[in-house]
């Protein structure tokens, strides 16, 4: 997912990165949703279909790199008090007329964590006024993106009708980053969901 470039000026001579937090999927789930990717791809002409791993997007925003160790911190104080989640998938969504994704059956607990990571994180996110961060509030699993409208509308009266069933452990997410412009991201960090008693504040932390 590509954020709006930068409208501002930046501190000279510090980079900004396109961070993503994201939830990943297992091997197994992840290489059949790589084949249902890539058919669509090929059958459709869309490239995006077959860019990227497979993931659940929480949120995405740019970013200072100096901002790195700060923000990772708080991620994994959040993290730390959560509990790992269950993901189940069931057939396809889409929105129109731009996107074919794999639903989501229970949405509510990846809400959750998205609106504590909101609550807790969201000022360490936010570059400047004109490049806040965005928050994934309805969560989801992309197949395809940035479709044409005859991508869009044979895609969608094909895979409106297919069926698709999977489930995970979602037992930490991972940050992301890559330099603005580029297709690749690396991992930062992957921070567990532990489910531990964190009673830590913000305040206490960066106060």
């Amino acid at each position: 997912m590509q954020l709006q470039s930068i409208t501002t000026a930046t501190i000279p001579g510090y980079r900004v990165y396109e961070y993503l937090f994201v939830l990943s999927p297992h091997e197994e789930l992840g290489n059949r949703i790589v084949k249902v990717k890539t058919e669509f791809s090929e059958k459709y002409k869309n490239d995006y279909a077959k860019w990227g791993k497979p993931h659940i997007t929480l949120a995405n925003f740019l970013q200072y790199e100096l901002m790195e160790e700060r923000l990772v911190n708080r991620l994994n104080m959040i993290a730390m008090g959560f509990h790992p989640l269950k993901v189940e998938l069931r057939d396809y969504g889409s929105f129109p007329s731009h996107t074919i994704y794999i639903n989501l059956v229970s949405k509510l607990p990846i809400q959750s964590l998205v609106k504590t990571i909101r609550t807790e994180a969201q000022r360490l996110m936010k570059l400047n006024d004109d490049n806040k961060p965005h928050f994934i509030l309805e969560p989801h699993l992309t197949i395809a993106r940035k479709l044409e409208p005859w991508q869009y509308e044979k895609g969608w009266l094909e895979y409106s009708h297919k069926h698709f069933t999977g489930r995970f452990i979602a037992d930490g997410m991972l940050l992301l980053k890559r330099p603005l412009n580029e297709q690749r991201y690396q991992i930062v960090r992957r921070l567990e969901f532990q489910n531990l008693a964190v009673t830590t504040k913000q305040g206490d932390l960066f106060g």
